[in-house]
């Protein structure tokens, strides 16, 4: 496994969360003019091919970086991608001196970030049909 940080979006990462959110999820809104200020992180699995990727960016508003958009393709679901790209995103994070990372996760992915050591806070929200809940952990 390898992981890479992009200052740009790479289209590996537009490839995974096309596959993840708009062909598997539905998701009509996927990219946005976020991502051209985000950073963008990538772990290639063993073989070298892009296997999860997420966003990770500065919100002066919530004076919080945000994690986003995290995406592990389907055939490699359960090998704790999703885990160690969370944990690099952290590590980016940490390094800019920055303690808090925030988070709108879907619902169903709520126990995954609990795990993780992420606290929900805040209304549930729905966002294009599909229930989302701020978390947010001390890094």
């Amino acid at each position: 496994m390898k992981i890479v940080t992009y200052n740009s979006f790479p289209d590996c990462a537009k490839k995974i969360r096309e596959a993840v959110f708009v062909k598997e999820q539905g998701f009509r809104d996927e990219f946005d003019e976020t991502d051209a200020a985000a950073v963008h992180i990538v772990l290639f699995d063993d073989m070298g091919a892009p296997a999860a990727t997420c966003r990770v960016f500065w919100d002066g508003e919530r004076a919080s970086y945000i994690l986003g958009r995290l995406a592990v393709v389907k055939e490699h679901r359960g090998e704790r991608f999703g885990s160690a790209i969370v944990q690099e995103a952290e590590r980016y994070v940490h390094g800019k001196g920055k303690a808090q990372l925030s988070l709108h996760a879907q619902c169903t992915a709520a126990d995954f970030y609990k795990k993780l050591g992420y606290t929900a806070f805040g209304e549930v929200e729905t966002e294009q049909g599909c229930p989302h809940i701020w978390m947010k952990k001390q890094v």
